[in-house]
């Protein structure tokens, strides 16, 4: 790939993988299990860019930041550090981003709980998304859906123009939008010169730019200012600047693609790669012991040292639920 600008991976680690309770827990969210053929999903996305980009920068917080370091040192990355000193969503997290970045500079945006596969497919797309975004465009990555998920938020488009954004649909919708051919799952990632998505920030959501811009500048190292970070209104960059902009493109990725945030997103995944499953399709996660399942069909038993959780697999969004209902309780499971 011929580079004309600087290229910088953007890592965001936010996010505590409330749907994957109990594997996934505030103090190891799901991102940095290692249960990917020994790799988690952060040194996963590392490793999938590493011939792509010129620099990393990865957007975390206080919380997860010691676990971001230490896969990046053990796999020799050279980064940059931005520590968050409290959530305050995508917007403000890839403005700070770019801030750190000069404005011609083009970032490739990635969450970092996402299994991606299809190397080839996936450079191809980046470099399409390079190419557009040298042009002054701002790229979101679609994926081509195979199934009517109602768990990703979709994107309506008309070639590689952005007709709409949607938000996660319920199943008739979901099978509607399969059957028109033109809307693509919303990966969450994007590609853009920093100074471009920065002009749009400040034109559409001007508090949200002069209040990241004012906590950047006030930084020490990458981290930010508890208090000035608090006064950044907290909006998501597809609400701030996608659903807003008139320079969107998007790309119509052909690779395999999840963002693995249910137990049925996992399931299917782990039965791609063997993990075994009974003649009903009931499957055994975390666990060795011998474990039988009578009546059950697409059961999942997801065992861990202190919780145990029990579904069928068409539930998974429902893990939410009784993450929050535990959340209320303070209850020391989620730590």
């Amino acid at each position: 790939m011929n580079k004309k600008h600087n290229i910088i991976h953007v890592i965001l680690t936010g996010g505590v993988g409330s749907r994957l309770w109990p594997l996934s827990r505030k103090s190891r969210p799901k991102q940095y299990l290692e249960i990917f053929d020994g790799k988690s999903l952060f040194e996963l996305t590392v490793d999938r860019n590493r011939d792509i980009a010129d620099k990393v920068i990865v957007v975390g917080n206080v919380d997860n930041c010691h676990l971001s370091r230490r896969i990046l040192e053990k796999t020799n990355t050279d980064y940059f550090d931005i520590v968050e000193a409290t959530p305050r969503n995508t917007a403000a997290a890839i403005a700070f981003a770019a801030f750190a970045a000069d404005p011609e500079d083009i970032l490739i945006v990635t969450p970092m709980d996402h299994i991606i596969e299809g190397k080839e497919q996936y450079d191809i797309a980046v470099a399409d998304a390079i190419s557009k975004a040298e042009e002054g465009n701002i790229v979101t990555f679609g994926i081509v859906p195979t199934k009517p998920e109602t768990g990703y938020g979709y994107i309506e488009a008309k070639g590689e123009n952005v007709l709409s954004f949607r938000e996660k649909p319920n199943l008739v919708t979901a099978k509607g939008f399969l059957a028109k051919k033109n809307f693509l799952w919303n990966s969450g990632m994007f590609c853009f010169k920093a100074g471009v998505l920065l002009d749009e920030l400040k034109h559409f959501q001007p508090k949200v730019y002069k209040r990241a811009k004012k906590t950047w500048e006030h930084s020490e190292n990458g981290k930010l200012d508890l208090g000035l970070s608090l006064d950044i209104p907290s909006i998501s960059v597809d609400y701030a600047v996608m659903e807003r902009s008139k320079k969107i493109k998007v790309i119509h990725s052909q690779f395999l693609w999840s963002d693995l945030g249910s137990f049925e997103s996992v399931y299917d995944y782990l039965l791609s790669k063997g993990h075994p499953v009974d003649e009903h399709g009931n499957m055994v996660i975390g666990v060795q012991n011998y474990t039988a399942f009578i009546g059950m069909k697409n059961t999942i038993l997801v065992a861990t040292e202190n919780a145990n959780l029990v579904l069928q697999k068409e539930y998974s969004q429902d893990v939410k639920d009784l993450y929050n209902e535990l959340e209320s309780q303070h209850s020391e499971l989620l730590n």
